[in-house]
């Protein structure tokens, strides 16, 4: 089979694994359906297919769009007079991510950057977008953060339905409105912030700066309001996504498997005590803002945002400030990934 049928034949994979995986309500669909594509083809046919490095990077521009366009006035302004306690918990969350990594490089043969990256609690695709120019292992942080969130979106209505059943209607949750195609302008819009952040994080020599810039400024053109209701594409953004996911299959091995099966035990461990420790956050943030223990406790699992807000929806919870607290933490998740790999390094010496 030829390279050109070849791309054809892993895209129409992609693309049914995909809304296959999104029906399951999977986050992040499209880029896990990938990366369980590119680990097949990995294991079936080693270094027969890459993503070209170009395409890579565009991908991670354009993921950086996605994630800056959730930055959203009216969702911020939910959190005017609760902006402490939310960043607090924010800032909580991922001490413990970070805690909980340095235990899992403890417990296993992991180095302090992978375990880190793997176990921080929020901005799932973005963090394995970039985990690979932080000098981490991309692969097993991908398979970390991936068993975090379906963790988080297997357990989460079944909490609800257990402890807030009587709650149920709502309104429909906030955010960035796209569709599939989008228009021009929104097009336009999405691949001229992705250049001029990636252009200018790249000159500023910023670490992994080719994700971080366009989500900092996509942030800053949303806030502003220049960019109207601005929604990056479905099909652009997507298509970044599996890029992103098909690069990290790509790279696996027979021995990266065998390390997955004795990092299984562990991990799921250590995701069970970060669940508990977000619903501990939950309780704080029921009694310092106005939010009921409901709306925290969506608020603060650690991942999983769009089952989350499937789940706020049916229970009538506030949508609006569980998109405004997931979708702050995501980006300060993101944002201070380097930073947070560059201190477990210094703790490692």
């Amino acid at each position: 089979m030829g390279r050109p049928a070849a791309w054809l034949g892993i895209a129409a994979g992609i693309v049914a694994g995909g809304e296959a995986l999104d029906l399951a309500g999977l986050p992040s669909s499209y880029l896990f359906a990938a990366m369980l594509i590119g680990l097949a083809l990995a294991l079936a046919r080693p270094g027969a297919l890459d993503v070209p490095p170009a395409a890579f990077r565009a991908s991670q521009a354009i993921a950086g769009v996605s994630l800056g366009a959730y930055l959203q006035s009216d969702a911020l302004r939910e959190l005017a007079g609760s902006w402490l306690p939310v960043a607090l918990v924010s800032l909580a969350t991922l001490l413990a991510s970070l805690a909980a990594g340095a235990l899992l490089a403890r417990l296993t043969p992991l180095d302090p950057p992978t375990a880190a990256l793997g176990l921080i609690a929020g901005g799932a695709s973005g963090i394995v977008g970039m985990s690979g120019e932080l000098g981490a292992d991309d692969r097993l942080v991908a398979f970390m953060q991936y068993l975090r969130v379906l963790v988080v979106v297997l357990t989460t209505p079944v909490v609800i339905a257990l402890f807030f059943g009587g709650h149920h209607g709502g309104g429909a949750p906030p955010g960035p409105e796209s569709s599939v195609f989008g228009g021009p302008a929104d097009w336009a819009l999405a691949i001229g912030l992705a250049l001029a952040g990636a252009l200018a994080a790249t000159r500023a020599r910023v670490t992994a700066g080719v994700l971080l810039g366009p989500m900092v400024l996509t942030g800053v053109v949303v806030l502003s309001g220049l960019a109207g209701d601005f929604a990056v594409p479905d099909l652009l953004a997507q298509t970044a996504f599996a890029l992103i996911g098909l690069q990290v299959g790509l790279r696996f091995t027979k021995s990266t498997l065998r390390m997955l099966g004795r990092l299984t035990g562990p991990v799921l461990a250590l995701i069970a005590a970060l669940l508990a420790f977000c619903f501990g956050l939950a309780v704080l943030l029921d009694a310092t803002t106005s939010a009921s223990l409901l709306d925290a406790y969506l608020a603060t699992t650690p991942g999983g945002l769009y089952a989350v807000l499937a789940v706020a929806f049916g229970a009538g919870a506030n949508t609006t400030f569980i998109v405004a607290v997931q979708s702050l933490r995501v980006l300060a998740m993101v944002l201070l990934a380097p930073l947070a790999v560059r201190w477990t390094l210094r703790l490692a010496r």
